[in-house]
C-alpha cells in the first residue's frame, strides 16, 4: 500500500512541477522533451522532376540554425535510386518552416520511400538534436523513415 501511495504522490508532483514523467521503457516521452518533427508534405512532378515538400516543426527548447540531412529515395522496386543532401537551413524553435526539393529525372510515382539516412550538418545546442528526438510522418504515398 505504501508503495502504490509513494507512486500515486509522485506522479502528482511531477504533474503540478511540470516534471516530465518517465515512459514505460524508463526513457522520457518526446512529448515531455520536445521533439523535431518532419512531415513529407505533398509530392508533385514539374516537368521532369519531382518537387517534394517537407513541414519541419521544431518542439525543443532551442533553435537549430543550420540542419542539412541525407537522404536516400528508393525507387519502387526497393532499390537506392538516389542519395542526396537536403539543406533544411534554420529551424527555429515553435515555427514551422516549410521545406520543397526538386529530384530532377525522378518522376513521383517512381519514389516509395524516403529515408532519413543521418543529419550531415547539425548547428544546434545540443548536436544530436536533429536527429535523436524525430518524429516522422508522411502525408503522401511515399513512405518518410528515419
Amino acid at each position: 500500500m505504501t508503495d502504490l501511495f509513494s507512486k500515486v504522490a509522485a506522479l502528482l508532483c511531477a504533474l503540478t512541477l511540470g516534471q516530465p514523467l518517465l515512459a514505460a521503457d524508463g526513457t522520457t516521452p518526446k512529448s515531455a522533451t520536445g521533439h523535431l518533427s518532419i512531415e513529407l508534405s505533398a509530392a508533385e512532378d514539374i516537368g521532369s522532376a519531382c518537387r517534394i515538400s517537407f513541414l519541419a516543426q521544431n518542439k525543443l527548447q532551442h533553435d537549430i540554425q543550420h540542419a542539412v540531412y541525407e537522404m536516400v529515395l528508393f525507387n519502387t522496386q526497393g532499390s537506392v535510386a538516389q542519395m542526396t543532401l537536403l539543406d533544411f537551413q534554420d529551424l527555429p524553435t515553435d515555427r514551422p518552416r516549410v521545406r520543397q526539393f526538386a529530384f530532377e529525372g525522378q518522376p513521383c510515382n517512381d519514389i516509395s520511400r524516403i529515408l532519413i539516412n543521418g543529419a550531415s550538418t547539425c548547428e544546434a545546442a545540443d548536436q544530436n538534436a536533429c536527429i535523436k528526438t524525430l518524429d516522422l510522418t508522411s502525408r503522401a504515398k511515399m513512405e518518410l523513415l528515419g
